[in-house]
């Protein structure tokens, strides 16, 4: 026998040799399965732009806050010009006064529209808005008396999306009745809302205001603490909430037919004071901070919004996106199996029949994938499952010839989709039952192969062409 000869023999017969194949095979599957995972977030970016789309038509995700009363005054800033000379320049500011007491109650009428394949998940609020102003103390504020325009004070509510406005925001303030208009005189509270001019003397002892709010959304509703306390009570169908924001309802029942949840904020809870001058309040900015001061100075981290989004009662993208974390662990079995086939029942399986079932077990994922966006997940794993574990049973039969092998091939994917489906279902004990899974797996593999003779295997018999 030539050198070239017992080369060709060790190729065939080498255990180790094939061990490494297979284990390079199996890196080389891991890329479709990177794709398959890039595939799942643009599907994931294509919903969020479709669901975008119609929020920017009907109304985004809503931010309430206030009302506020803010009322215009004169300061002057004293300089030098270039000859010297002392320059006064003018300039105006605003005092806000934020209310003793919000109270919001109201009911949150959600809606599914699609667009195209893809869902959004829409709302209406019905809302009464009541409270009261508690005195205007502007002397706190170091602003002399005489530079407060109280003739030209403004009532303010703070809206983040005013697209979604769905009727006129009329207001009962003492005695007086107003109609809020479009936009926001200043932006030191809010960037967009709505406001009218209001008649008050800054010697009031107490002012209460009430009024309604309709308002078109979607995904999430949260409200600012703005009152010295800060009362909400929501009322909605959606029997899939999760309560967001700073802080959490107070009390909160979730049944099957929606959810009542209701919040009792305090002064005391957030960071700054009933009245002040300029942008003394946090702004919610694009990077979903609150920012204190100009320009982002004292920068704070936590936000003080609260409220509540509207989930969808399942996420396909989230759980076929957990299911691929599964798939280098199902493609491993599934070659360990045809491996000790292999060795145990001395059939040959080739490189490229390795590949072909390995190419078939990531498939899956791809067909769920698809099937999910017009099925209910469910019923998309299951089809799914199923087309695989007959391809590579019909697949196996062809190339072991042996009913009993393929019938355990067979039985194995089963126990293996049933067995990610567990672990898909189950979330907070998944590490659990997938630690004892495998405990389990390794422990049949050492019980099947406890008396096989690695050493001789490859050498003193040859696998079966």
């Amino acid at each position: 026998m030539t050198t070239l000869d017992r080369f060709t023999s060790w190729t065939k017969t080498s255990l180790t040799l094939k061990l490494a194949i297979i284990g390079f095979i199996i890196l080389l599957l891991m890329i479709p399965t990177f794709l398959v995972d890039e595939l799942i977030s643009d599907r994931r970016r294509l919903r969020d732009s479709a669901q975008d789309e119609v929020a920017a038509k009907f109304g985004g995700e809503q931010t309430v806050g206030g009302p506020v009363i803010s009322v215009p005054y004169k300061y002057s800033i004293e300089s030098t010009n270039a000859a010297g000379q002392p320059v006064s320049t003018p300039y105006t500011g605003y005092a806000h006064f934020l209310p003793d007491a919000i109270d919001v109650k109201g009911e949150l009428v959600p809606e599914q529209r699609k667009r195209g394949i893809f869902v959004a998940v829409l709302y209406n609020t019905q809302f009464r808005v009541s409270g009261k102003f508690s005195g205007f103390n502007a002397a706190a504020l170091g602003i002399p008396e005489d530079a407060l325009q109280w003739e030209d004070a403004i009532f303010t509510v703070g809206i983040s999306d005013m697209t979604g406005v769905d009727a006129e925001i009329d207001l009962q303030l003492a005695d007086d009745t107003y109609s809020l208009g479009p936009g926001t005189i200043t932006k030191d509270i809010f960037p967009s809302g709505a406001n009218t001019p209001i008649t008050v003397t800054g010697e009031e002892e107490e002012l209460a205001f009430d009024f309604a709010l309709n308002l078109n959304g979607s995904s999430g509703l949260y409200f600012r603490p703005f009152g010295v306390k800060t009362s909400v009570e929501i009322t909605s169908a959606w029997p899939d909430p999760s309560f967001a924001g700073t802080y959490l309802p107070q009390t909160s029942e979730v049944t099957a037919d929606g959810f009542v949840a209701t919040w009792e904020v305090l002064q005391l809870n957030r960071n700054y004071p009933q009245q002040g001058t300029g942008a003394y309040t946090p702004r919610f900015n694009v990077n979903s901070r609150y920012d204190y001061g100009i320009d982002g100075a004292n920068t704070s981290y936590g936000e003080d919004r609260f409220g509540v989004r509207l989930l969808l009662p399942v996420d396909e993208y989230s759980k076929i996106y957990r299911s691929t974390n599964y798939a280098l662990l199902f493609i491993i079995i599934t070659f360990l199996t045809f491996f000790f086939i292999e060795v145990l029942n001395r059939k040959r399986v080739h490189p490229i029949q390795y590949i072909l079932i390995g190419a078939a077990v990531i498939l899956f994922y791809v067909l769920l994938l698809s099937i999910s966006e017009h099925q209910h997940f469910a019923l998309a794993y299951w089809i799914s499952a199923a087309a695989i574990t007959l391809l590579i049973t019909g697949y196996s039969y062809a190339v072991l010839r042996n009913f009993k092998l393929t019938g355990l091939v067979a039985g194995l994917l089963i126990v293996l989709y049933v067995f990610f489906y567990s672990l898909l279902q189950l979330q907070d004990f998944a590490l659990l039952v997938g630690s004892l899974g495998l405990l389990l797996i390794l422990a049949v593999i050492m019980y099947l192969t406890r008396n096989v003779d690695w050493y001789n295997l490859g050498g003193a018999k040859k696998l079966e062409e």
